[in-house]
């Protein structure tokens, strides 16, 4: 078998659902010296609401682990990793790359796990994205299990997906004959793997001299007709009730989780649902049964599906009724037709009731040694002799010159530095040519209508929305002066405790005086540094004057701050927030999607203003 090998598994399910394939060909890889990382789901769908309780398992798993990383067993490891539940969106899956992958090569980094052989169970874009991170794989394997064009909301798409897959894979394990067809159009390295079974714990149980029955099923009248497995969609419920009312003196058993609605079932009296159990106590449960059962639904995913749980029930020695599967169908042929297969929901009691009296001791000898034939050990062995066959035909027919290397990173850093460039460019004209800026800046812009008030009250500019000295206090100098001309008010009290050259408020009263103010209706006030101490001073002069209302002028993008800190304030002040209506540094023109271009001293500006809010909040003040 493989050993000191590096394998990172795209698995199709999560470590903690019903064990079967996925973790047991993994755990054995790793009991024999490989280091394992098992990649939990990451999905084929778009999840829906029975989905939450796995979404809400998966960010637990998350959060008790290392940013998604957990040690499971010895070489061993699990990746739960968080990522947009949308498979099949191209924005997502960009996303997603950055989620899954960029924490994945840095643990690979810290764990000095290279040149791994990459084994994936799922044929998706997330699969595709990992597997096209890694030129230096050993090898690609694709255990196709399941039809899963038939479980997701694009099948096209993950046709397309899976077709790419087989293209590039190294080897293919298939899990019946309809799969292996499929997949052998696009690849002749395929080769035909049912799931098979772990020898070992049924045989320890068999060999127990003390074998306890599980306490919640050794009340149950007999005959018991079983089930193993997770009660999902592909289970045919109305097949298990019709069971159940055809013979209530029965009790049929279902063990496995409820992954759809039950209460059709529920209210049944003699049908009872045990909920999952650990793997190792499988075997007593399926000890406890008279008749295993497989009450599939026939359709398009099931006609594919190779039962885990048939050489389960078969090393048990136990009979079994199955619906008419394909795959079970296929197997049967193989040996002696030792399944009960129906077709319809009267036939399936009828071959129940043929099994319960006409059961005998050479037909459990049959199915045991069926079972031991589908063994997990010789399953994986025979598995990993391919691998090790074609790892050395990779290394036999690899490219020895160092042009075809140096072409090969080539290409792949011009792809990279293309898509770069696309993506800046993307990002350049949505930032700078589209209102998306302005759009955002909106809600800090508070425009009242100008009214008769006790004094216009003018913030000065300093070197708050342009970021340099002596620009901004102009434009509001004017506008106050055109208000006051306009008789809104007989004062003006310009306020700023900047200095350059000359003091701000000076400039101010000069340009307000030259303009036809008279000198003794203007106030000037420069304590205040920043808008905060502006308002508390402005709330102190307010109080002295006995004004009962006030304009506040300012820039536009300057409003709901200076409105906040008034707000918090409250002294009862009537305050109208008057901006200046043409404002030069956020001038823009604002005809067409692509024309209202934006500067990024103008982003610099609303960014500015976004974050002094946010430390205005922190402080206080708002």
């Amino acid at each position: 078998m493989l050993k000191n090998e590096n394998i990172i598994c795209i698995s199709s399910i999560d470590w903690d659902f019903i064990w079967q394939g996925h973790q047991e060909i993994m755990s054995a890889f790793a009991k024999n010296g490989n280091r394992v990382l098992f990649i939990e789901n990451t999905g084929v769908r778009t999840p829906k609401l029975r989905d939450v309780g796995r979404l809400k398992k998966r960010i637990s798993n998350w959060l008790k682990s290392t940013k998604g990383f957990r040690k499971e067993s010895e070489n061993l490891f699990v990746y739960s990793p968080v990522v947009l539940p949308f498979p099949y969106s191209k924005i997502a899956c960009w996303i997603n790359r950055r989620l899954l992958i960029e924490p994945l090569k840095r643990w690979m980094k810290a764990m000095s796990f290279h040149d791994p052989i990459i084994w994936t169970f799922l044929p998706t874009n997330i699969a595709l994205d990992i597997i096209n991170e890694f030129d230096d794989r050993r090898l690609l394997v694709y255990y196709d299990i399941a039809d899963f064009d038939v479980l997701t909301d694009n099948p096209r798409k993950l046709r397309e997906m899976e077709d790419l897959l087989i293209k590039k894979c190294d080897l293919i394990f298939a899990q019946g004959e309809a799969i292996a067809d499929k997949c052998k159009k696009l690849n002749s390295n395929v080769h035909i793997f049912p799931f098979g079974v772990n020898i070992k714990v049924f045989d320890d149980f068999l060999s127990s001299a003390k074998k306890e029955d599980p306490p919640d099923i050794s009340g149950f009248k007999r005959p018991i007709i079983g089930y193993v497995g997770g009660i999902h969609k592909h289970v045919d419920l109305p097949l298990i009730g019709y069971i159940a009312k055809c013979h209530p003196e029965w009790s049929v058993v279902l063990v496995g989780p409820k992954q759809v609605d039950t209460r059709e079932l529920d209210v049944i009296p003699n049908v009872f649902a045990l909920g999952k159990k650990e793997f190792g106590d499988l075997p007593a449960y399926i000890n406890q049964f008279d008749v295993c059962t497989i009450p599939y639904l026939v359709s398009d995913y099931t006609k594919t599906v190779y039962p885990t749980k048939l050489n389960e029930y078969y090393i048990m020695g136990k009979p079994v009724v199955s619906t008419a599967l394909p795959e079970v169908e296929a197997m049967n042929r193989e040996n002696n037709n030792i399944t009960l297969i129906a077709g319809t929901h009267a036939e399936f009691v009828k071959l129940i009731e043929k099994a319960l009296i006409s059961d005998s001791g050479q037909m459990l000898s049959e199915r045991t040694s069926v079972a031991r034939k589908n063994s997990w050990s010789e399953r994986i062995e025979n598995m990993s002799l391919l691998m090790e066959a074609a790892i050395e035909r990779k290394k036999d027919g690899s490219p020895a010159n160092w042009q075809d290397k140096f072409l090969k990173i080539y290409m792949k850093t011009r792809h990279t530095v293309i898509k770069t460039l696309a993506v800046a460019l993307a990002l350049y004209l949505f930032i700078f040519y589209t209102p998306i800026v302005w759009f955002l800046a909106r809600p800090l812009v508070i425009s009242d209508a100008p009214k008769k008030v006790d004094a216009i009250v003018v913030l000065g500019g300093g070197v708050g929305e342009s970021g340099k000295a002596g620009q901004g206090y102009e434009e509001r100098a004017e506008y106050a002066v055109e208000l006051y001309k306009k008789g809104y008010a007989k004062r003006i009290l310009f306020l700023s405790g900047y200095t350059y050259i000359f003091e701000e408020t000076l400039v101010m009263k000069a340009l307000a005086v030259s303009q036809g103010v008279p000198e003794n209706a203007v106030m000037l006030e420069n304590r205040a540094s920043n808008t905060y101490e502006s308002v508390l001073v402005t709330d102190s002069i307010v109080q002295k004057e006995r004004w009962s209302n006030m304009i506040l002028l300012s820039s536009p993008y300057h409003m709901l701050r200076a409105s906040k800190v008034f707000a918090k304030i409250d002294g009862g002040l009537a305050v109208s927030y008057v901006p200046i209506p043409k404002s030069s540094f956020y001038a823009h023109d604002t005809r067409g999607v692509f024309s209202q271009k934006i500067s990024l001293r103008q982003i610099g500006g609303i960014v500015h203003e976004y974050l002094s809010i946010i430390y205005y909040w922190w402080n206080g003040w708002i």
